[in-house]
């Protein structure tokens, strides 16, 4: 990377589109870090669906369809209100949900002893908005994230991380296993039968992980060719994803899929059982027979906001070599273009890495 006084290199979402819209560019103003607020020198970051889902403008109400429909009309429906939070995106944007780096320089109101700590970043943050409300904002897509040399986080969203693991490794992290995590705490799970939706990728590899941490008992649905890397995971049974769902069969299921055979999905759980989302790559709409709803007794609940323990519990958990890194792949971030086309080719389980302090 070219690095100049004042500037940067890294890539920029120039707009809602295909890949074309992602842009190395080597003349980025380098951020200053303002109260409270720690500049970051990233070292890696990784491949997520929300940097994909930014990218196609899928968090639109006007798309619903898959994600890959989605990716084959990029940028055509709605793309306007294409950020999740549905406020239109301000670009370029620098993108980047997943960070591990190290914190170079510190603004005003930031002890100075953390210098030098190699932190982890929280993907998902809670900051209170024009209205005093809280709201929560995701690196990468509110805000710049980690697909350029610097990055700004608060003081308080950049966590230092002590372990053996390479840099690469510790950017698998953030974004999907605090998704994973977050999931799991909403719904209590415990020593219970859990199904994870989308097992191979990299929320629901985490999850596998997340859950048998607690003793649950998980049933991955997942393709039969990556079923063998899924019990290596961790997961007890499989489930091939074009078997049926049996009926009664799981206290909790963790969701990243969504699509037509939702309905099925809440046939598979026990009364009293406990439904969470975080995500619908086969796509968003669903139908709701409310019958199985209420005469089950169900809890269906959704997760993104995720208190401040959870990020913290995560690196807690990595520090005590609870929980281990899935990367398939990696690539130079200069190369985001290859890697995201891997990454949406789904032959994978868990992250694919981007190298960025010598890409």
């Amino acid at each position: 990377m070219i690095e100049r006084p004042g500037t940067m290199s890294g890539v920029v979402l120039t707009g809602h589109g295909g890949l074309d819209r992602l842009e190395w560019r080597d003349d980025l103003p380098k951020p200053i870090p303002g109260r409270g607020e720690v500049l970051i020198r990233v070292l890696a970051s990784a491949v997520n669906n929300t940097d994909i889902n930014t990218r196609i403008g899928w968090y639109s109400k006007a798309v619903r369809g898959d994600t890959e429909a989605a990716v084959a009309s990029a940028g055509e429906d709605g793309a306007a209100s294409g950020s999740w939070t549905g406020a239109p995106l301000a670009f370029p944007l620098v993108q980047g949900a997943d960070c591990c780096g190290e914190i170079v320089q510190v603004g005003e109101g930031v002890d100075r002893t953390r210098l030098g700590e190699r932190v982890l970043v929280r993907a998902l943050q809670s900051v209170v908005g024009d209205d005093g409300r809280p709201r929560t904002i995701t690196f990468g897509s509110e805000h710049d994230g980690a697909f350029a040399q610097f990055t700004l986080a608060a003081s308080s969203d950049a966590v230092a991380v002590s372990s053996d693991l390479s840099d690469v490794e510790l950017a698998s992290f953030p974004c999907a296993f605090s998704t994973a995590e977050g999931m799991v705490q909403r719904s209590r799970l415990g020593a219970e039968r859990v199904l994870v939706t989308g097992a191979s990728g990299g929320v629901g590899s985490a999850a596998i992980q997340l859950a048998k941490r607690r003793g649950a008992h998980v049933t991955a649905l997942t393709s039969a060719d990556k079923a063998e890397e899924l019990r290596r995971i961790g997961a007890d049974d499989i489930l091939n994803r074009h078997e049926p769902f049996p009926d009664d069969a799981f206290d909790v299921v963790l969701d990243l899929v969504g699509g037509p055979r939702w309905p099925e999905l809440l046939g598979s759980l026990e009364s009293f059982g406990r439904y969470v989302a975080a995500g619908a790559i086969a796509g968003p709409i669903v139908e709701l027979d409310l019958r199985t709803l209420y005469l089950k007794d169900l809890s269906l609940l959704g997760s993104t906001n995720q208190p401040e323990n959870v990020f913290t519990d995560l690196v807690r958990y990595i520090e005590a070599g609870e929980i281990r890194p899935t990367v398939a792949k990696s690539y130079p971030l200069r190369d985001i273009r290859a890697a995201q086309t891997a990454f949406l080719e789904k032959r994978h389980v868990g992250k694919i890495g981007l190298v960025v302090a010598d890409g």
